[in-house]
């Protein structure tokens, strides 16, 4: 290089290929993680475990609008406990003699609405929330009692 190339420092074309190659990189290295994390997406999701039963629990859920009070997987409401592992927490028992108690009357505590739901509801319900407890969302929420 003569000394006239380089006492003229950063060129605009030097800052062109400075653009076009980090864009061009980022550009590689965003697919990159899109494809990474498409693959990992069934294996963490347990989308193989999705039942008809578990189905119509999530159809439960949204037409109760359960999230309006409790959080899933750290999506909704935070009125009322996390139940993204509530499964492990209680067991389907407790779950369903839980709902069926509702609301207890108790004087001073927030109470969970009487949905009426039938057992064949209550076991759809507990087979989401069984299956939401199966997902690997990578300890979340940090604290076991959500």
């Amino acid at each position: 290089m003569s000394e006239a190339t380089m006492s003229r420092g950063f060129t605009s074309q030097m800052a062109r290929n400075v653009f076009y190659g980090g864009s061009l990189f980022f550009v590689l290295l965003f697919a990159a993680l899109i494809l990474d994390t498409e693959q990992r997406i069934p294996e963490r999701s347990k989308s193989a475990a999705i039942t008809p039963a578990v189905v119509r629990g999530k159809h439960v859920w949204e037409t109760r609008n359960c999230i309006g009070c409790h959080t899933l997987l750290g999506e909704g409401a935070y009125f009322a406990p996390e139940l993204g592992n509530v499964y492990t927490r209680r067991g389907p028992d407790f779950i369903k003699a839980w709902i069926k108690a509702q609301p207890t009357g108790a004087p001073g505590r927030r109470q969970m609405p009487d949905f009426h739901l039938n057992d064949q509801q209550l076991d759809d319900l507990v087979e989401f929330l069984k299956w939401t407890n199966g997902v690997d969302t990578e300890k979340w929420p940090p604290n076991i009692e959500g």
